[in-house]
This record gives structure tokens, sequence and C-alpha cells, in this order.
């Protein structure tokens, strides 16, 4: 039974704990000290499963926190795609490209392929699996980065927008292709490509074969200088031609009918 004495002294426990910020020693060390003592733990191993689940709880934290700033459109992992759809992509160097060494080596991963073949799932597991090792990341469509930079140059804030952007650890672009850039758009994605050479890890996905990225990008000089930018030591998957997510939809009327 609980004493006013044991109120004092919990209530005195959890202000400590607030001055430096350890939430879940405070949440769970009255439970865990029941349970040492119901198990005959020592005072050190109490105190080792206390702070060890303190870490824990910190690590998901920061994992939840890059996720929510990586911003991605919709949260999807490499577990959940379905390879046995989709067996032109090479699961293995998917799950190897997951542990994250492409990102140590600042080696980009171009994802080539149909819409409907999975390049926009690959990019985002990929980007979840970089949030779990809590490296910064930062997933945006060639469009709306583009569109971001000519925002911000009519705000003069061109250098503060780049200089943001060679922050991350890993920057995912999707949809290069897509949509014709003008001159300027050309320009400002050519420069947040080349000052990441070398330096920062790069996923695009793209539905172009390489020998038609002039159709979008208007100046040839500087679509080659593009891509021998992306394709420097890249890692080029194609995903195919074959649209599973179509196939999947027809699938899933048939066994309705």
């Amino acid at each position: 039974m609980k004493t006013a004495s044991d109120s004092l002294e919990h209530a005195s426990v959890r202000q400590y704990c607030k001055a430096v910020r350890t939430p879940a020693v405070a949440a769970n060390f009255v439970s865990m000290a029941e349970q040492a003592v119901k198990e005959n733990h020592t005072h050190i191993r109490y105190l080792e499963a206390l702070l060890a689940l303190e870490c824990e709880e910190r690590d998901r934290h920061a994992i939840a926190n890059r996720i929510r700033d990586s911003q991605l459109p919709r949260m999807k992992t490499l577990e959940e795609f379905d390879f046995t759809q989709a067996p032109q992509i090479p699961a293995a160097k998917i799950r190897d490209l997951a542990e994250g060494g492409y990102i140590e080596r600042t080696e980009p991963v171009v994802l080539i392929g149909e819409c409907g073949t999975g390049k926009s799932h690959l990019a985002t597991g990929l980007c979840v699996a970089a949030c779990r090792q809590k490296r910064r990341v930062r997933f945006t469509t060639a469009a709306a980065l583009v569109n971001e930079l000519v925002e911000a140059k009519q705000n003069n804030q061109v250098r503060r927008m780049m200089a943001r952007w060679q922050k991350y650890e890993l920057i995912a672009l999707d949809e290069v292709g897509y949509v014709p850039l003008a001159d300027v758009g050309a320009e400002f994605l050519f420069q947040v490509v080349s000052e990441r050479a070398e330096r920062a890890a790069l996923i695009v996905t793209t539905n172009l074969p390489f020998s038609e990225w002039t159709t979008v990008f208007p100046n040839p000089r500087l679509c080659k200088a593009l891509l021998d930018r992306i394709t420097d030591r890249a890692h080029i998957i194609e995903t195919g031609a074959e649209s599973f997510r179509f196939r999947r939809t027809v699938e899933r009327r048939q066994k309705k009918r």
C-alpha cells in the first residue's frame, strides 16, 4: 500500500526526471521497481533496465521525427513491397541498399520504369530505412523541388534554400521526367544534383530512359551534365514496363465478380 512518504518520493523522482528529460523513466520507474523486487533483481540490474527503456524510447522518437521531417507523401516500407509481383526487380539488391552503404559512399540510386511498377514505393521504402538509421532524409518530386526554388528566387532566398537542401544525408527526387521543365527549373535541378555529387546520396525515380531526357530538359548540354552526375557510380535499377499496380486492380475486380 502506497504511503504519503512514497507519494512524495515518487513526485520527487518525477520532478528530477522532468529536469533531466527522461520521460520514460518517469513513467515506468515504479512498475519496474515492483517487477525487480518480484524477480529478485539487483539495484544495478533494475537501473540498467530502466535506462535501456529510456534509450529505446528516445530511439523511437528520433526515428519518428526523421520520418515526419522527410515529408514522405505516404508511409510505405520495403517489408510491404511484394517482390513476387515484380520478379524483374532484384529484391536482394534492394535489401542490400536498405542497409545504407550507398549513403555512406554517397552513391546515387536510379529507379527507371513505367508508371505503376513500384518506383515510388521502393524510393519511399529506402527513405524509411534511412530514417530508421536516424539519417536526415527528404522526399520530394522534381516539380515540387523546382517550384520551391523558383519561389525562393522571387524572395531572394535561393542561397538559404540551397544550404538547407545540402544538410540532408539523402534526398529522394520522385517523378523526374514526368513534367517538362523550363530552363530556369532545369538549372535549379542541376544545381541541387551537382552540389550533392560525391557529397551526399540521391535517389531518383523516372519513367523515361536516359535517351529521352532531352524531351523534358530543353538544354541538351545541361541535360548531359545532369545525367553524368546522376549516373556516376549509380545503382541503376529497372522496374519494368508492366504496371503490376494496374494488374492487381484488375485481379481484385475479377475476384469480386
